[in-house]
């Protein structure tokens, strides 16, 4: 089984020990999201296909990488690089740090080792349409022959996203919109370019009305090609449009304290900061409680 750690919350960023104490015990206990029983996964080396990492900080969790390497299980660095105000991300790392991180992990890991994500595409007063093509051509120029792919997608907007956005709007004074899809077809397709000119490929995350390469951010292909030799996974996607191979992801929901304004993964910033903050790194289970 392919493990995704995560895309509930960043877990090299904020979890790198309990996730150690997790690989060393070689299980975890997940707590259900939809509100079922939790369920284990296994990280024994032999039960792992591989591991799909989600973050914007790999740094605390570099031992890590180091450990599952030797242990010899592929794994891939979704990692989200896009440089946006503090208002809409309060506490991420610099995105001339993240860069500098994305940088080593292709020269210490290899290329097809991380995936550089420039999502979710956000059009507000604060970033139109001209400060994310700035911002991609800034970012791939700098990222020119560390990566092959940048995942590029607009925001999907739920009802807890928009109540989020609307806080964050009102505290700082700027406005946001979701725009039709002919206008984020265009301004994909130019970022698309950018990318292209780096040589990278732009492709589109679980967006089938757009006109790009789906993504497989579960990519059994990239994973095999890490490994060395051919995996195998059946596809099963979370979403429409989504082409991802099948996995079971180990994290949770409300525990992100980034402070993303635009965050899908979390309901209230307060709640997952404290969360954050009662979780227990010696634990079974990540989200405190469960």
């Amino acid at each position: 089984m392919i493990i995704s750690a995560s895309y509930r919350t960043d877990i090299p960023a904020f979890y790198a020990d309990w996730f150690s104490r997790r690989l060393a015990a070689g299980s975890v206990q997940v707590a259900n999201p939809y509100g079922g029983k939790p369920y284990r996964v296994s990280l024994q080396p032999g039960d792992t296909t591989g591991f799909v990492f989600w973050t914007r900080n790999v740094r605390p969790f570099l031992t890590n990488l180091d450990v599952i390497r030797d242990q010899g299980t592929p794994f891939v660095v979704q990692f989200t690089v896009t440089a946006y105000p503090r208002p809409l991300e309060s506490s991420t790392v610099a995105a001339d740090v993240a860069a500098a991180q994305i940088i080593a992990l292709a020269k210490d890991f290899g290329p097809r080792s991380v995936v550089w994500r420039y999502d979710p595409v956000l059009l507000t007063s604060l970033t139109p349409p001209e400060f994310h093509l700035a911002a991609v051509d800034r970012l791939a120029a700098r990222l020119r022959g560390q990566v092959d792919e940048v995942c590029l997608s607009f925001a999907h907007v739920y009802r807890k996203t928009a109540r989020n956005l609307d806080r964050a709007a009102k505290r700082h004074g700027f406005v946001w919109h979701d725009p039709p899809a002919g206008e984020k077809q265009a301004l994909l397709t130019e970022l698309s370019g950018i990318a292209a000119a780096c040589g990278m490929s732009a492709t589109i995350c679980s967006q089938p009305d757009v006109d790009l390469p789906a993504a497989r951010c579960i990519d059994l292909s990239r994973l095999s090609d890490v490994a060395g030799r051919p995996l195998s996974a059946r596809q099963k996607g979370n979403r429409p449009g989504c082409l991802c191979a099948e996995s079971r992801d180990i994290g949770a929901y409300d525990t992100c304290p980034h402070g993303c304004s635009y965050c899908y993964a979390v309901s209230d910033r307060d709640r997952a900061v404290t969360n954050h903050r009662r979780h227990d790194p010696a634990g079974d289970t990540l989200a405190p409680g469960r």
